[in-house]
């Protein structure tokens, strides 16, 4: 291909992209996927070149354009050289018209600006838009560190045991190592909300909104075989890829149980005030994670925000209602926003005099606002807020 079609590739890419978060339809790379899966013409190096050039766009407008040529127009200005390739020729975009709309404004939608969390400056902010890193965690029952460092001699271990980084772009899933349930890719942060989750030993444990189950396998490492674990959702098909998870990791101690929304506590009757403890990583705006998903700011709406919100914090009695006297509750959303971090907490804890939050000792994170705040520039990792709480 050439440069001017890749160009208006990629176009293409970002107006079913731009469609996909105005509709909330499936997510960029999903979408990548089906787009060049249909294009087989497009050879290794064009796919990267038409990844490169939508990724840009994604990452440098915090306001969705209302289409693809919008969102690379915007562009033209930082990087002049592509103005030469809207000629219409060799397969490329149209010429720029003398009034053509342009995507403009600033990386973070002026209405979310001020709803950060207090400790995410402008270098914090800056740096949810790096490449992220590569972050794995070691199933200790499967594997030792002598074998990821005999796989990989440039692993960094990370703060956390059985934590390491390895090199972007590093294949694991064709490993040994891999395929043998030795390891998973997690992000650092989720994998300090397991270990904080795993701090008393629960014996009876139940991950609320488990999805594909990251965090329940990292529960299920951490803790003895004696130890049950609940994987709970409402979505049928992110529970479902548990279960050949859970085989490949030799994880005995999880069940699962799919949850109908708004209509949780028929399916979790019997767990009511039996367990030791409930892990509630609650959906969000993701605000945390635009290193991996930029797009999920065109997504974000005030309207949208206040839902969850709300959805965060019923989930929250929820969860309150199947904890057992002196066992633990613990909030977490991949977010940095207080909205849906620390007002969380603070308000639970107003609404809810028999809880109290409880310190767990991390060698990452600040304290902030009745939890912890993690976040890509202080810590390396996504950005998370999570509390852990003890019901008296």
């Amino acid at each position: 291909m050439t440069p001017s079609a890749r160009l208006q590739a990629a176009i293409e890419l970002l107006d079913w992209i731009i469609a996909a978060a105005r509709d909330n339809g499936a997510s960029a790379d999903n979408i990548a996927k089906k787009f060049f899966k249909e294009r087989r013409y497009a050879g290794s190096g064009d796919r990267r070149a038409i990844r490169e050039h939508v990724y840009t766009a994604i990452r440098r407008w915090g306001d969705r354009p209302e289409t693809g040529r919008q969102a690379i127009l915007g562009l033209v200005a930082e990087r002049p050289e592509l103005r030469e390739l809207f000629s219409g020729a060799n397969y490329g975009p149209a010429a720029i018209g003398a009034d053509e709309s342009v995507a403009a404004g600033p990386q973070i939608p002026g209405w979310l600006t001020d709803k950060f969390s207090s400790l995410i400056d402008d270098t914090e902010r800056k740096a949810l838009f790096d490449r992220a890193p590569l972050h794995i965690r070691v199933n200790g029952q499967r594997s030792t560190d002598m074998e990821v460092k005999s796989a990989w001699p440039d692993a960094v271990a990370l703060a956390l045991p059985n934590a390491y980084e390895l090199a972007t772009g590093t294949k694991l899933e064709d490993t040994a190592l891999f395929r043998d349930g030795a390891l998973e890719i997690q992000d650092l942060g989720s994998q300090a909300i397991a270990t904080a989750s795993a701090a008393a030993k629960p014996k009876l444990a139940l991950d609320l909104c488990a999805g594909a189950g990251g965090k329940t396998l990292a529960l299920s490492a951490m803790l003895p075989e004696d130890s049950k674990i609940i994987a709970a959702d409402t979505d049928r098909g992110r529970l479902s890829r548990i279960e050949p998870r859970k085989r490949r990791a030799g994880a005995r101690n999880i069940e699962t149980v799919l949850l109908a929304p708004g209509k949780e506590m028929d399916a979790l009757e019997h767990l009511k005030s039996n367990c030791d403890l409930v892990l509630i990583d609650a959906p969000c705006s993701g605000t945390g994670t635009w290193r991996r998903n930029p797009e999920l700011r065109w997504r974000m709406t005030p309207k949208r925000l206040d839902h969850i919100a709300e959805l965060q914090q019923r989930l929250m009695v929820l969860g309150s209602e199947l904890v057992k006297p002196g066992g633990r509750l613990v909030y977490a959303v991949c977010s940095l926003l207080d909205a849906e971090g620390g007002d969380q907490a603070v308000r639970f804890l107003a609404d809810h005099p028999q809880w109290r939050e409880i310190s767990i000792d991390l060698p990452i994170g600040r304290q902030y606002r009745k939890g912890t705040l993690l976040s890509p520039h202080h810590d390396g990792t996504d950005g998370f807020y999570f509390t852990c709480l003890e019901k008296l």
